[in-house]
This record gives structure tokens, C-alpha cells and sequence, in this order.
């Protein structure tokens, strides 16, 4: 059914003005009988009720594209799991637009090890007791066997591929555990800190992967007790930040962003406490949020504040907890591929790029979440999930530069977002979340043309 879809995606289906392009539509449904899948486009009734009106005209943010995270998870079983030929079929499809390849142009890191990493480890690890406030034992080895090939396949794949990066703890030493897992970084150390995430900035852009931000903590208000985390509060951030971290990437003569939160859409108030110390905020370039709580309107909440800065939306996993295909599809293009992006999102990333069977490998925290694709390490097969499809109806068809423009009406259950990609061509996704078929009309510049949308289904619309 998949390479059915592929290989006819690229058919024209016809409902147009004279002389125009053709539209085109592909449709997921979660029967799986059609997945990015081409699907035709009528004619559109004299009179409808439900109007989509799309208007190039009106711009909003400037993407950079969709994505998910290289865990050392995800890159060691595709090192391990799969043969030198099957890596590079799976890379190629995922990080390139051909044969109908999910194009993604964004990737994140794990700086260290998180939830999904086969042990727990910083990359300045001592002794219990002993500390290295010179970063003398600072090593990037543990990365070098995975994760920084599987990343600089990414890049020869896909050179626009931008890469941000993250760390789950500061090394044990720095925290008030002594431990990687809880605890909070300690004030004499907030210096060495900023200077181990500049050392991981120049050891990766040595390697060959360039890091085009960073955030300071992944969800800094939460402290899981069985994998690696740290606590950071809105104050210890900005003075890390504005005293610390900024002014050495600055002083390394180094691009990196810096992005604030990298947390829940239901704590808007803190990235805003943090924001609001001038010193902090001037070295920052963008907010980035995740799903896990809250509302994704949160984004704007904190963009209404700061409109010269960023948004990003940055992990959001998919598990076993939702498993049906009706109630997931439509729930990850409503909020992550639609919601994110009207809301200002530049970059919309997933967290693992792939899992094997037992949701793994992992040590500690989630134990049922899926990937994009699923690996079965015994034969190198893949599996294709729910987000790969959810997020291939964006990441195909919008490319680095596109803008976001207006998109308004549509009725209830039909949730929508619009981009004019750099070669004139615009992308519309719609999502259907009701319980029964929507039929809307699309209007636009010259263009008006029908589509019937099936129940908990999703289609990309490109004229």
C-alpha cells in the first residue's frame, strides 16, 4: 500500500482553473487503506457551507521544517539493528524528498544521555565525590560511537538538515545529587556548566555537525527518579544564561541559538519569568514547548510577549497509551502539524526518529513510547507509525523557507494550516476530527476546488 502511494504521488488529479498547475491531494485514514495516498479533488459546488478560504497574501513565520530526535536509542539500533544497505534506504527516506521521502530537515540531541540512551552518562562523568571544574575529562567518545554517525548520515542526506540540542542533566558532579538523576545544578558550577555545553557546541561542529541551537535543560521542571534530569528554576536559568552561557558563545565568536523552556504547553508563566530578566533575554532567540501538558495556545500566550523571539515546538512522543489510529492521527495533526504551526511554530520535531518492538532501548522512564518508524532489530524490518504518516503530511510537501500564510472557515471538526513554499506552490493540511465525513470548498487566488475528508482522516492539498 505504501510504495503504491509513493509511486503515484506524484499524479496530478485535476479540479483547477484554466491554465493553472493542478491540485493534487494525498489522504491518510485511519483504516489504513490510504496512506499519503492520492485522492481526487472535485469541483466545487456553486454554494457551500464550509469554505476554506486561504489568502497567500497574509504571511506569518518562515519554516524550517519537521522532524525528530537522533536519541542514541534511535542510532543504535539502526547502527546494530539493520545492514549498511537498509540504513541507508531507512536515512534516505526519512531525511530526503525522493521516491516520496519524508524530507525532514530537522533533528535534535541529546546532550548526554536521557531516558532513551542503553546506559546513563554525561560526557564529563567522575568518580563519586571528585569534581572537574576545568572540564579536564570533558570526552564527546560516548557519542562517537552512534550518534555522531548516525547524524553526519543525516547531513550527507540532507545538507539543509539543521540540528538542535539538548541536555536531560548537567554531569553529577555540578548538581546537588552528585548523580545524574534529580537534583539541581549548584551555583558555583553555573560557569562550568555553560562552558560544557559550548565544549559539546565546538567538539560537535569539529566532528562535522554543526549545532544550530541549544536549550539549557530539557523540561527543567521535572526531576524523574530512575533516568537523568535536573531541576531549573526561571531565575537559575536567566542568571545561567545571561551570565554565563551567552556571553561565552558570544565570546567564542560562536552562531548557536539559545531557546528558553523546551517544556510543557501548561507552564506558560515560567519561560515569561524568565524572559522578563533583560540580561538573560537578549541572548535568547526562541521558546521551544512540548505536549505532554497543557494546551498548545500557550505558544502564542508567550508570543504575544515576545514576538522578536522564536517558536519551536520540540519533542512530543507517541506511546502504546494511544494505540488506535482514529483517535491519534487526528490528534497529532490537530495539535502538532496544524496547532504548533499556527500558533507560530518555525520547527515541529517528534522525540525518538526510531524504537524497536519493546519501545527501546531505554533505562529508565518511558516504557511504552513508540518512534516514528519501529526497527525490529532481528531483521532490520520497519514499521511505519502513525507519526510517520501524521508528520509526512507536512514534511513532504513544505520546505526550508516556506511561510506559513492565513488559512480561515472550514466548519467544525476540520482544523487546518496553509504554506507557500519558495517556489510559488501552496500547501494546505486539513484535519478532520469529527465522527463523520467532511465535504469543504477550498478558496483561493484563482483557485476553487472540493474535497470530501473521511472521519479521522488527514490530506495535504498542493496547487
Amino acid at each position: 500500500m505504501r510504495r503504491l502511494a509513493l509511486v503515484a504521488a506524484g499524479l496530478a488529479v485535476a479540479a483547477t482553473t484554466a491554465h493553472a498547475a493542478p491540485v493534487q491531494a494525498w489522504l491518510t485514514t485511519p483504516d489504513q487503506q490510504h496512506l499519503l495516498a492520492p485522492s481526487p479533488v472535485t469541483a466545487a459546488p456553486a454554494r457551500s457551507d464550509a469554505v476554506v478560504r486561504v489568502d497567500p497574501a497574509r504571511q506569518h513565520q518562515r519554516m524550517a521544517g519537521f522532524g525528530a530526535a537522533i536519541t542514541e536509542a534511535s542510532a543504535w539500533l539502526m547502527r546494530h539493528g539493520m545492514t549498511p544497505v537498509q540504513r541507508e534506504a531507512l536515512m534516505k527516506e526519512l531525511f530526503t524528498r525522493e521516491g516520496g521521502g519524508l524530507g525532514f530537515d530537522l533533528t535534535r540531541l541529546t546532550i548526554g544521555a536521557s531516558d532513551f540512551s542503553r546506559h546513563h552518562y554525561s560526557l564529563n562523568d567522575m568518580p563519586p565525590g571528585q569534581t572537574d571544574p576545568a572540564l579536564r575529562h570533558f570526552s564527546l567518545d560516548p557519542e562517537r560511537a552512534d550518534v555522531i554517525p548516525a547524524v553526519k548520515q543525516a547531513l550527507a542526506l540532507n545538507p539543509q538538515l539543521q540540528v538542535m540540542a539538548s541536555p536531560w542533566s548537567a554531569p553529577g558532579w555540578m548538581k546537588t545529587t552528585d548523580s545524574l538523576v534529580q537534583g539541581q545544578l549548584k551555583p558555583e558550577f553555573y560557569g562550568a556548566f555553560a562552558q560544557y555545553l559550548v565544549r559539546y557546541v565546538q567538539g560537535m561542529a569539529a566532528e562535522g555537525v554543526p549545532i544550530f541551537a541549544l536549550t539549557l535543560q530539557n523540561e527543567p521542571h521535572f526531576e524523574p527518579g530512575d533516568y537523568p534530569g535536573m531541576r531549573m528554576t526561571p531565575r537559575t536559568r536567566a542568571e545561567v544564561v545571561g551570565q554565563h552561557l551567552g556571553p561565552l558563545l558570544k565570546a567564542q565568536g560562536l552562531k548557536t541559538q539559545i531557546l528558553e523552556w523546551d517544556h510543557n504547553w501548561d507552564e506558560p508563566w515560567s519561560p515569561l519569568s524568565m524572559l522578563s530578566d533583560a540580561a538573560a533575554r537578549k541572548f535568547v532567540s526562541g521558546v521551544a514547548w512540548h505536549c505532554y501538558a497543557g494546551d498548545v495556545a500557550a505558544q502564542s500566550q508567550v508570543a504575544q510577549h515576545y514576538p522578536e523571539l522564536d517558536v519551536w515546538f520540540t519533542e512530543c512522543s507517541g506511546g502504546e497509551w494511544k494505540p488506535q489510529w482514529a483517535e491519534t492521527l487526528p490528534w497529532i495533526t490537530r495539535n502538532l502539524v496544524i496547532g504548533s504551526t499556527r500558533h507560530g511554530a518555525r520547527g515541529v520535531l517528534m522525540w525518538n526518529l526510531a524504537l524497536d518492538p519493546k519501545h527501546g532501548p531505554h533505562l529508565g522512564g518511558c516504557k511504552d513510547c513508540r518512534g516514528v518508524v519501529t526497527i525490529d532489530p532481528a531483521t532490520g524490518k520497519v514499521t511505519r507509525n502513525i507519526e510517520y504518516y501524521a508528520f509526512g503530511h507536512a514534511s513532504r510537501f513544505v520546505v526550508p523557507g516556506a511561510r506559513r500564510i492565513a488559512s480561515e472557515g472550514g466548519g467544525e471538526g476540520l482544523d487546518h494550516v496553509a504554506f507557500r513554499n519558495p517556489d510559488g506552490s501552496v500547501v494546505l493540511v486539513a484535519s478532520n476530527s469529527a465522527a463523520s465525513p467532511r465535504r469543504f470548498t477550498v478558496q483561493a487566488p484563482g483557485r476553487r476546488f472540493a474535497y470530501e475528508l473521511p472521519a479521522g482522516s488527514v490530506v495535504t492539498l498542493r496547487w
